[in-house]
C-alpha cells in the first residue's frame, strides 16, 4: 500500500559541500538550514571537465539528427559511471511516454534488475528472461511482460544475467543477439528503452548495437563527465564497426540540487560542450523519487504531483518531440 506520509522532497543531510583554494571540492559537516542557497564554487569544474570531455574523439557523438528519428526509436541509457540515474530514468521516462499513449517496451539489460523490480514484477516468478533470450535464443515476445501502467511493458532480467558477460564470449556473431532478438517486435511498440548496466562491456555493447539512439544521463555532481570520454569512444567504435546509424541524441542532467551552485555549474559546462543535445528538463534530487522503486511503481503512479514526476513528464515531451503516435 502507497506511503500516505508525505514526507518533504528536500533531503535531509546534513552534509554541506565547501571549494578549497585549489579548487577541490570537499565535504563537510554542517548544521546550516538547507533552506538557505549554499554558495559552492568550484574553480576547477570547467578544466575538469573540459578535459574529459576533449578525452572522446571528435564526431564521437554522431551528427545530430534532423528534428525526431522515425518511429520505433531504440534507446540504449547508457553511463558506465554507476549511481547517475539510468534505471531511474529508463522506468520513469518509459512510464510518463506511455502516459502520452506511445507503446513503450523497456528491456532491463542490467544484472542488478533494478528496472524490473521498480516496474513492480518480481523476478523470482519468471520462467524466461533477457537472460534466456542472449544465451538461448527464446524469442523476445515469450518475454514481455505487462506492467501496471497501460502501454507500458518490460522484458526483465534475473540475477542468470550476471554471467552473461562470461558466456556471451565463445558466441558467435556475440556483439549483435540483442539486436536480432528484438528486431521481430519492433513493430509493435513506439519506443524501445534499454536500461545498460553500469560498465562498457559485452551487455552495453549489445545495446549500442542494437539501439539507434543513445541517451547519457549524467548526475549533476563534482565529477559529472568523469569517465564520459571513454564511453563516446566505445560508442564511436561501436558505430564504425557494428551500428553506423548509432548517435548521441539524449543527454539528461539528473540528481540536479537547486540549493547548490555546483548543480548550476555542473548543467552550465554539459549545454557549452554539448549543446541542444542536453534536455532543458532537470531531473531534481527528490526523496519521492528515491522511494517510488520501493513499491515497485514509477513515479507518475507514486506520486503523480511531486517534482519528480512532473521533471520526467516534461523530459517524456522533449524526447518523443510531440510525434503522433505510430501504433493504437
Amino acid at each position: 500500500m502507497k506511503n500516505s506520509d508525505r514526507r518533504g522532497e528536500e533531503g535531509t543531510s546534513t552534509s554541506a559541500r565547501t571549494a578549497s583554494e585549489d579548487g577541490a571540492v570537499t565535504l563537510g559537516s554542517s548544521s546550516r538550514a538547507h533552506t538557505e542557497r549554499e554558495e559552492v564554487h568550484a574553480p576547477g569544474l570547467a578544466a575538469d571537465s573540459a578535459q574529459s570531455a576533449q578525452r572522446a574523439p571528435s564526431g564521437s557523438i554522431g551528427a545530430a539528427p534532423p528534428g525526431k528519428p522515425p518511429f520505433p526509436r531504440v534507446l540504449a541509457v547508457a553511463n558506465q559511471k554507476g549511481g547517475v540515474g539510468k534505471t531511474t530514468t529508463t522506468v520513469n521516462l518509459g512510464a510518463a511516454l506511455a502516459e502520452m499513449g506511445y507503446r513503450v517496451l523497456v528491456v532491463d539489460l542490467d544484472p542488478q534488475g533494478n528496472a524490473t523490480t521498480g516496474l513492480g514484477v518480481n523476478a523470482r516468478n519468471l520462467d524466461t528472461s533477457i537472460y534466456d533470450v542472449l544465451l538461448h535464443d527464446v524469442p523476445i515476445e515469450d518475454c514481455i511482460e505487462p506492467t501496471n501502467l497501460r502501454n507500458l511493458f518490460l522484458v526483465p532480467a534475473t540475477i542468470d544475467l550476471a554471467g552473461a558477460e562470461i558466456e556471451l564470449v565463445p558466441t558467435f556473431s556475440r556483439e549483435l543477439r540483442l539486436k536480432r532478438a528484438i528486431a521481430p517486435v519492433l513493430d509493435e511498440f513506439d519506443f524501445v528503452l534499454i536500461d545498460c548496466p553500469p560498465s562498457l562491456g559485452l551487455l552495453t555493447i549489445n545495446a549500442l548495437a542494437a539501439a539507434n539512439e543513445v541517451a547519457v544521463p549524467i548526475q549533476c555532481e563534482y565529477y559529472a563527465l568523469e569517465g564520459l570520454g571513454q564511453l563516446l569512444s566505445n560508442i564511436e567504435r561501436v558505430r564504425a564497426n557494428l551500428n553506423t546509424g548509432l548517435s548521441v541524441t539524449t543527454i539528461i542532467m539528473t540528481m540536479f540540487d537547486a540549493r547548490t551552485r555546483l548543480g548550476e555549474q555542473v548543467v552550465d559546462e554539459v549545454r557549452r560542450h554539448f549543446g541542444d543535445r542536453v534536455c532543458r528538463s532537470v531531473v531534481p534530487r527528490t526523496v519521492r523519487l528515491s522511494e517510488a522503486p520501493s513499491y515497485g511503481q514509477p513515479i507518475i503512479v507514486f506520486d503523480p504531483t511531486c517534482r519528480g514526476a512532473t521533471a520526467y513528464r516534461e523530459l517524456a515531451k522533449e524526447v518523443s518531440g510531440g510525434a503522433p503516435q505510430r501504433v493504437g
